[in-house]
Order: structure tokens, then C-alpha cells, then sequence
């Protein structure tokens, strides 16, 4: 993704600022957060019974509205600073809201094909790797 948004901002040929260093930090912030909200759906999923497979496409599902909802809110911010603001903001937005574009690619369809993919080799099909409580011994 870091490499993605150098490569973005090299091709108009943007100065990267200190400001523009900023906005890659929180669009990586971002992607964090979305990985950790895609985390805890499938956790939650795991925990109610679900199947990996079902927890896994359940998980992503219930958690695009939420990853997408705060991609968009933060993607206008981005889009207001680089029409009203100076040099110094538009770096800021600009870097702010190609990290936002790369994170709905790389944050949730790159992911949910990584996971789904690697969830399919026998050592990773343990519930507890994603998250699942161990159930406690019946007394």
C-alpha cells in the first residue's frame, strides 16, 4: 500500500511533505482499522457457531458496510481539503485520499482473497486461529 501511494504521487509528480507524509500515516491507520473491524466479525461469527467458511464470508460481509462507510467519509474530507486548501493540504489530501482508494482495494478484496486462500490449507482451518474462544471442559 506505501509503495502504491508513492508510485501515485510520483506520477503527477506531487511534492511529498511533511503533510503528505501525514496523510500516509493515517490512511495506514486506517487500514489498520479496517483489518481489526473485519477481525472481530469474524470472530463474532466464529463464536456464534458458524463454520470457517461461512464465519469467513459472513465476517467480511457484515464488516464492508463499516470499512466502506468510514473509506467514503474520510474519502470527501480528502476530496473538500484538495479543492479548498493550499499547497501544504493538498499534499495532505491528496496522499490522504489515494491511501483511502488503495486501502478499499488492498484492506478488503486483497484480503478477503488472501484469507479465503490461506483458510483453505488444512493447517489453517483451526477456528482458534481466527479467533474462536476454546470452549471450556464440561464438569
Amino acid at each position: 500500500q506505501i509503495v502504491g501511494i508513492l508510485l501515485a504521487i510520483s506520477i503527477p509528480q506531487q511534492t511529498l511533505t511533511l503533510q503528505g507524509i501525514a496523510g500516509i500515516i493515517l490512511s495506514i491507520g486506517m487500514g489498520v482499522d479496517a483489518n481489526i473491524i473485519i477481525a472481530e466479525r469474524i470472530k463474532e461469527e466464529l463464536n456464534a457457531g458458524s463454520t470457517l467458511t461461512s464465519a469467513l464470508a459472513n465476517g467480511f460481509h457484515k464488516a464492508l458496510s463499516a470499512v466502506m462507510d468510514g473509506n467514503i467519509t474520510v474519502a470527501i474530507a480528502a476530496v473538500i481539503l484538495m479543492i479548498f486548501g493550499s499547497g501544504s493540504m493538498l499534499s495532505f489530501g491528496y496522499s490522504l485520499l489515494v491511501g483511502v482508494i488503495l486501502n478499499g482495494l488492498t484492506g478488503v478484496i486483497a484480503n478477503r482473497l488472501m484469507i479465503g486462500s490461506l483458510s483453505q490449507f488444512k493447517a489453517l482451518q483451526n477456528p482458534w486461529l481466527y479467533g474462536k474462544k476454546k470452549e471450556a471442559a464440561d464438569a
